[in-house]
């Protein structure tokens, strides 16, 4: 495999879909690539050359799916490291060392079964990547909702059950309101009105329970308030977190830390599993920015990463880089009216997207040191005077490195607000809620754009962008919010497309 830096920047990701009306699928969304018209290039021999713009989740993902189908995969990367949004970050230290910490906290669950899945294929082991926790959600006074380890095993939704039992501070109302409203969301299959927000769908349910579970749970999964969030995308949420299957040797709830850091989780092991593996039909080019792209009658050929033409390309960005390079290649002289067409709806749709921050405070005290490794925080509802809904003990996730010992990672979703004043309230919420006086921030990393905003009936760009186009990324189309799971389910499902959409015009 062929790894290769250029002297340039920038990031990428994409995504859409359209009305086919072929014979045979009336009213149906169908891909670009598997219309009856016929192929928008030549016919093709494998193996199909695919080009991958954005190597983060999504992109390796479908880079991984692709190669194993036998195609000819050649990514390209603006930055100079793999992840996206979700990679590896040095970070220096009062004594002069750098420690490596991550580009904003993530936490997996065991409901990922398609991202646990592929980690296991590159050579990731989660069992010991992975802290595992059974479901959790218990605060600095050692309230709130946990499973008791007796129950650890069972099977779901026992085990969430017995979570809600055992849940300290907790009036038998609490617990018994909870559970009627989880089996009358199973009974209606987890589905509702498109046009209800998380807490319409719970207005029944009493405050404990909504400020110690459901919003905690909402606003970090979702990354939208429960007052905006959509409670359709909630409740699938729910379903297979709580009521689901997860990846073998875990419960679909358990919580999952990283105890390595994110590009070192997934993105690099893949890389060196393509190298391994298929070395000879994969190659990554880093520090390459792609403006566009160009339709020629030999395919697809990427602005600013030479002259090779692609059978078909993957664009796997974030979505406002994504919508800007699609609204570019429609501007092209020549363009097809119907591509033109679509690729200014599929950028329009993806320019609309509503965004969300996630601000992430490193903060560190000699000696500083949690009960356990997550534990959940008492966040004001209008977030000015305790904005932190969650902290993570680095030290206790990675025991065995000594950089991490003392070090505190505080998450807050659905950020507001500038850096210095969130630093300074988180300080304080710390100083109130887990007793440490003493911490001193190291780096905050605030993502502007971390997520979309969740809300109820948000339309989100589809996979299908234009012919033998297609968009990969957490934003696209799909019933799943902004996690790492979205972003390789879609990125699995894009190479899955896009190799058997030109596997139907190979003659």
């Amino acid at each position: 495999m062929k790894l290769r830096q250029n002297p340039c920047w920038c990031s990428h990701s994409g995504s859409a879909s359209r009305r086919c009306a072929s014979s045979g699928w009336p009213g149906k969304s169908r891909p670009w690539a598997a219309c009856d018209a016929g192929p928008p290039f030549p016919r093709k021999t494998r193996p199909v050359k695919l080009a991958i713009v954005g190597a983060g989740w999504a992109g390796m993902a479908a880079a991984v799916t692709a190669a194993q189908a036998g195609a000819q995969v050649t990514i390209f990367e603006a930055s100079r490291n793999l992840g996206g949004r979700a990679r590896a970050l040095s970070l220096p230290t009062p004594g002069g060392t750098d420690i490596t910490v991550d580009n904003g906290q993530h936490i997996l669950i065991g409901a990922y079964t398609e991202t646990l899945r592929l980690m296991q294929l590159v050579g990731v082991a989660p069992q010991t990547a992975l802290l595992r926790q059974p479901l959790a959600m218990v605060f600095p006074d050692g309230r709130g909702l946990q499973t008791p380890a007796w129950a650890a095993q069972w099977p779901a939704p026992l085990n969430a059950v017995a979570a809600i039992a055992t849940a300290k501070g907790w009036h038998w109302r609490d617990k018994l309101a909870l559970v009627r409203a989880s089996l009358g969301w199973q009974r209606a299959g987890f589905l509702c009105e498109t046009t209800l927000t998380v807490a319409q769908l719970c207005v029944a349910l009493p405050p404990r329970v909504i400020d110690e579970l459901i919003e905690p749970l909402c606003v970090s999964a979702l990354n939208t308030p429960g007052a905006e969030a959509s409670a359709a995308v909630f409740l699938r949420v729910m379903q297979d977190a709580l009521f689901g299957r997860g990846h073998p040797g875990f419960g679909a709830s358990d919580l999952l830390m990283p105890r390595t850091d994110l590009s070192q989780l997934f993105p690099q092991a893949a890389t060196e599993w393509l190298a391994s593996r298929h070395g000879d039909h994969v190659e990554i080019h880093l520090s390459t920015r792609v403006h566009g792209l160009r339709s020629t009658p030999s395919g697809w050929q990427l602005e600013g990463a030479g002259s090779t033409c692609f059978d078909q390309v993957i664009w796997a960005t974030g979505a406002v880089p994504a919508a800007q390079a699609m609204a570019n290649t429609a501007e092209q002289d020549g363009q097809p009216e119907q591509t033109r067409d679509s690729l200014l709806d599929w950028s329009r749709t993806a320019s609309a997207l509503p965004h969300a921050a996630i601000t992430t405070v490193y903060a560190h005290a000699p000696g500083a040191r949690l009960q356990r490794p997550m534990m959940a925080l008492r966040a004001q509802p209008d977030a000015h005077a305790a904005p932190a809904q969650f902290v993570f003990d680095r030290g206790l996730l990675s025991p065995g490195d000594p950089t991490q010992h003392g070090m505190l990672a505080f998450v807050v979703s659905a950020s507001e607000g500038d850096r210095a004043d969130l630093q300074r309230r988180v300080l304080q919420q710390a100083c109130d809620q887990l007793g440490l006086q003493t911490l001193r921030v190291l780096q905050t990393v605030v993502e502007k754009r971390a997520t979309f905003a969740c809300t109820p009936g948000l339309r989100r760009p589809g996979m299908a962008i234009a012919p033998a186009l297609w968009a990969a990324g957490d934003f696209v189309e799909g019933p799943y919010p902004a996690t790492l799971e979205g972003a390789v389910r879609s990125g699995v499902a894009a190479a899955q497309a896009a190799c058997q959409g030109q596997t139907r015009h190979l003659g």
